[in-house]
């Protein structure tokens, strides 16, 4: 059945504050309601399930205003576009995790760390690694699904734990993400703010540097505290000789990560590059673990050729499955797989529609501009600024209208208050880019907890990086401390 002709000769009036309200009282609510009744099992559908309804919501009001249909269906299809990409690296990572897995990269990794990484500074070194590679790189999302996987399973061999683990992880994987020349974000707060890229880098090191010295700090204090078991007492429980029996652990299998990294500094495109190591690492497989691909197909009647496709594909759609009896290791291998991604996908494309809805047709702007009015100090611009930035990732869900929108809503009250751009590219970035996988139906939330496999609201309290970085950028501002200026335009 199709929709009725739109009217086009309705006129169409400016959103209220009631209009600019509901949506977001009702997203509120919602997101509340299914926490209440569901707990962390809320990102599970019933979150996804919110976001749709408050879309739908936020269309009867946009409608209401005499825009057409036609309107918010292309409004939706543009938001649906600019996710696309973020959608192909989703599954992509979730077939390099079986993979991975199957080829025995992710064990091998696992063997090793076990075996290099003392426990008692678990926290730190995972910090420290996860900041040099993202900066290597540029990517948060890389970083953190493949060699953040690794260093979380790792967590729970060694008796640490995985939920801190991973808030190292994100720590160090936002670094690179938020500082370095080779990230998408750190270009796109420069370019649109109308500085160059390293004077933005070269203004951030000013709240980035702090804020990584906090996250070490942190880490190191936790670390120290923790009850980590010393390495050869994992050798001695049986856990580290079953994923020798398991997998034959060589650096052969390291070649994956080798060729991702290699891809990723060579700039190639972020899902092209995690797929092509997701499938270098099956061919591998085939070679290096005939016996693991064998038995985790479990047809010994199949030819052999056979039997290695079959479970290359396998591994990529429905993940990896191990059953060695111990409950550590089999947790740790038995993932990923495309439609492990699914349920993530579901929350990013309701929360990408609903963000995208609330920009294009004013409702955002209807609440922010009153603000902007009230900011009427440096520090309270800065606040401000970086407020709205979080807000935007809470509320619209997602990394790049939180980076996009406020530079558009206050590049011109910097350039009138004699604000430098790179002030304002600094203070979205700090508030903006980090902050994005603290909300758990958020785009980078919900990936993060998809790959890492904790939920956002169990590692967001060791996000140090994260959380430190938008109260360093607001104190910048209300003290003046490095704050670059020019001359202010009437």
């Amino acid at each position: 059945m199709r929709d009725a002709p739109d009217d086009a000769s309705r006129p169409t009036v400016s959103p209220s504050y009631a209009d600019a309200l509901i949506p977001l009282v009702s997203l509120i609510g919602m997101i509340a309601g299914a926490i209440y009744l569901f707990g962390l099992g809320a990102l599970d559908g019933p979150v996804q399930v919110a976001m749709v309804v408050c879309t739908m919501v936020t269309s009867v009001i946009i409608l209401k205003n005499g825009h057409s249909w036609e309107e918010v269906a292309e409004s939706g299809r543009r938001g649906l576009s600019s996710i696309v990409s973020a959608i192909y690296i989703l599954l992509a990572v979730g077939a390099l995790i079986g993979t991975w897995n199957l080829s025995g990269t992710i064990p091998t990794l696992v063997y090793y760390g076990i075996q290099w990484i003392d426990p008692n500074w678990y926290y730190l070194a995972t910090t420290l690694i996860c900041s040099l590679i993202s900066l290597s790189i540029g990517s948060s999302w890389t970083t953190a699904g493949t060699v953040g996987v690794g260093l979380v399973g790792i967590a729970s061999l060694v008796g640490v734990s995985p939920v801190i683990t991973a808030g190292a992880v994100i720590s160090g994987a936002y670094v690179g993400d938020k500082t370095s020349p080779l990230s998408e974000t750190t270009v796109l707060a420069a370019q649109l703010s109308g500085v160059d890229v390293y004077t933005h880098i070269k203004n951030q090191v000013w709240t980035s540097v702090p804020a990584f010295l906090i996250a070490v700090v942190a880490f190191a204090l936790l670390s120290m505290s923790g009850e980590g078991i010393r390495p050869d007492e994992v050798a001695a429980s049986g856990d580290l000789a079953q994923l020798d029996q398991l997998f034959w652990i060589t650096p052969l299998n390291l070649i994956p990560l080798a060729a991702l990294l290699a891809m990723s500094l060579k700039k190639a495109p972020s899902s092209l590059a995690i797929m092509i190591a997701a499938l270098l690492a099956g061919i591998l497989g085939a070679f290096l673990q005939s016996e693991a691909v064998l038995r985790f197909v479990g047809e010994p009647d199949l030819a052999a050729p056979v039997a290695y496709v079959k479970g290359i594909w396998m591994a990529m759609a429905n993940g990896y499955s191990a059953n060695s009896g111990l409950p550590d290791v089999d947790m740790l291998l038995s993932r990923g797989g495309m439609d492990s991604m699914l349920m993530t996908i579901w929350l990013i494309i309701g929360a990408v529609t609903f963000g995208t809805l609330l920009e294009e047709f004013g409702l955002l702007p209807k609440l922010i501009d009153p603000i902007i009015a009230r900011a009427n100090t440096e520090g309270r611009l800065f606040a401000t600024t970086a407020g709205t930035a979080v807000g935007l990732n809470i509320v619209a869900a997602d990394q790049y209208i939180a980076l996009v929108l406020p530079i558009r809503l206050f590049k011109a009250e910097f350039e009138k208050r004699g604000l430098a751009p790179q002030n304002l590219s600094r203070a979205v970035a700090d508030a903006g880019t980090v902050t994005s996988p603290l909300v758990p139906w958020n785009s980078c939330g919900a990936y993060m907890s998809a790959v890492l496999g904790v939920p956002t609201l169990l590692y967001l309290p060791f996000c140090f990086f994260n959380i430190a970085s938008p109260i360093l950028t607001v104190l910048c501002g209300f003290t003046g401390f490095k704050v670059a200026r020019t001359t202010p335009q009437k």
